[in-house]
């Protein structure tokens, strides 16, 4: 009834009364996870770094030292606090303290260049940089070149002009200060500058809504306890290590630092500390796979292994099951907190030829139960392509767990998001099971002759090579053809073999029209996680 005399509207019973309460509603963050691990795990060794131990309780209060000392030192809501650190302590204690303080983290890669940092650190508008020792020779020469100096914080035997030590700092703060928590969960919570695959990186901004959902996705994804020990193998500045170190801390289990990924240092710590699961771009898969027998070390139990990226050759998944590894693919990127995908094994593959389960491993699986929609779709369109395991489209993701955008950069930000979906860029088939498989990077996808080459399709196959440890294929163009293939391989250590043997090698398992039409050896260019540089490969194939 509408119009004069009508009577007031009436919400609806099971609205009327039944709104948001204190009690009833409090934001998500991440944070939360440490105060429950702290109330009911006190005494469990929450991180282990060399012969030093911290418990839950130990970690909790030290976080909130730090999160009172950067209230105390001017830090306020949305101030950036940046870090300058390898996998250590500090670095896990600065995912819970700053978003306590309702500041944003800003994880700076340590493999970086001072030039690329100190571009990072003005345009993230850090306030702070906390330094680990390894990094301050680095962190001094981007400060350098900053027309400002934020408030420089230096962990461990680390010296530059006017810091203050980190353990000094956090002796000025509360250990029983009580955060007030973000005032909305879609509150900044990180910035994460990509890693630079194509040459133009830019600085994703995740929410604390986000994070604590990527955290329990992964969670539960792993199979993450109170008894699961993870190994650092990741970086921590990469994605926010993947939000694993709010994910082992929601589970309530122990994490293990390690500065330097060595299979020597990687086996070693298995062994002595249990460790039950680890993460790592294929290239760390790879190092474990081809480790010399010297820096192995014998373990009893099976380790749990997640890798993204491009998918690990059979061969690689072949040698870590023979070393007590199990091996998932994950898919995901900067923009989406990380893992967005997942593969898990499902019974009938254990009857089928190991090539068969390799290739069914190799896949990237299907959507983290925390995120809301994954789609394969035409690139023009963006309506779904069949579920067929043969037609390629744009794999696009929807939820929670994809970035708020991108800072400053809001043309960027509108090509990622504004077609109601994350354009991850990527192309892969869809199979009838609902997971997906990446074919390539839309640029990586090489057009020969009208004819279309998958990339990973060819590296698949020169890997399998027994001297080549790592291959790459890109598109060098060609007056003729437009493009063809052209391999760059980084061999195994005292490994020979020539470009006719390698070609030779492929013609006998590809279709003509897909062998590389060169072959050129060297150490491939790589990011600071691993991932190989094509942008820097594509310059030189046009070079040759």
């Amino acid at each position: 009834m509408t119009g004069p005399g009508a009577s007031p509207a009436q919400a609806h019973p099971f609205e009327d009364g039944l709104g948001q309460r204190p009690a009833n509603h409090v934001p998500l963050s991440p944070v939360s996870f440490l105060a429950r691990a702290a109330a009911s795990l006190g005494d469990h060794v929450a991180v282990i770094d060399g012969a030093r131990r911290l418990t839950y309780a130990e970690l909790h209060a030290r976080c909130r030292r730090l999160a009172s000392a950067l209230e105390r030192s001017g830090i306020g809501r949305l101030d950036t606090v940046a870090i300058l650190a390898g996998n250590t302590p500090e670095m896990i204690e600065a995912h819970f303290a700053v978003p306590m303080r309702g500041a944003v983290l800003n994880p700076l890669n340590t493999r970086l260049d001072p030039a690329t940092l100190a571009v990072s650190l003005d345009h993230g508008a850090a306030r702070v940089l906390i330094v680990d020792a390894d990094c301050a020779a680095l962190a001094g020469e981007a400060l350098a070149r900053l027309g400002r100096r934020p408030l420089v914080v230096t962990a461990g035997e680390a010296a530059l002009p006017g810091a203050v030590a980190y353990e000094d700092l956090l002796a000025e703060g509360d250990p029983d200060h009580e955060p007030a928590g973000p005032a909305d969960e879609w509150q900044s919570l990180c910035l994460l500058y990509t890693s630079g695959t194509t040459g133009d990186p830019k600085g994703a901004v995740y929410s604390h809504r986000g994070a604590y959902l990527q955290a329990l996705g992964n969670a539960l994804a792993f199979g993450l306890a109170p008894d699961s020990v993870y190994l650092w193998t990741l970086p921590m500045f990469h994605c926010n290590g993947w939000s694993y170190p709010w994910a082992v801390v929601a589970a309530g289990g122990t994490q293990v630092c390690l500065r330097k990924v060595e299979p020597a240092a990687i086996f070693h710590l298995i062994a002595a500390h249990g460790v039950t699961h680890l993460c790592g771009a294929p290239i760390v898969l790879t190092m474990i796979a081809n480790a010399p027998p010297e820096a192995r070390v014998p373990f009893a139990h099976t380790v749990r292994c997640a890798t993204g990226g491009a998918a690990p050759p059979s061969t690689v998944l072949r040698s870590m099951e023979e070393l007590g590894f199990r091996v998932s693919h994950l898919y995901g990127a900067t923009e989406s907190y990380g893992p967005a995908t997942m593969c898990l094994p499902q019974p009938d593959w254990a009857d089928l030829p190991a090539e068969q389960r390799y290739a069914r491993m190799a896949r990237q699986g299907a959507a983290l139960a925390t995120l809301e929609a994954l789609r394969v779709a035409d690139p023009a369109t963006l309506e779904p392509v069949p579920r067929d395991g043969t037609t390629v489209g744009e794999i696009l993701l929807r939820g929670n767990t994809v970035m708020k955008g991108y800072l400053r950069n809001p043309a960027a930000t509108e090509g990622a998001l504004g077609d109601g979906w994350y354009r991850s860029g990527d192309l892969a088939v869809w199979h009838p099971d609902g997971s997906v498989e990446i074919k390539d990077r839309a640029k990586d996808i090489i057009i020969s002759g009208g004819e279309n080459i998958s990339s990973l399709e060819l590296e698949e196959v020169l890997t399998q090579h027994p001297a080549v440890m790592l291959a790459a294929v890109v598109a060098k163009p060609d007056p003729i053809w437009g493009e063809t293939p052209c391999a760059f391989l980084e061999l195994k250590p005292g490994a020979a073999v020539t470009a006719p043997e390698i070609l030779d090698f492929c013609r006998a398992r590809l279709a003509r029209f897909k062998v590389p039409k060169a072959v050129l050896f060297g150490a491939l260019p790589k990011t600071s996680t691993g991932k190989i540089q094509k942008f820097v490969l594509r310059a030189r194939a046009r070079a040759e």
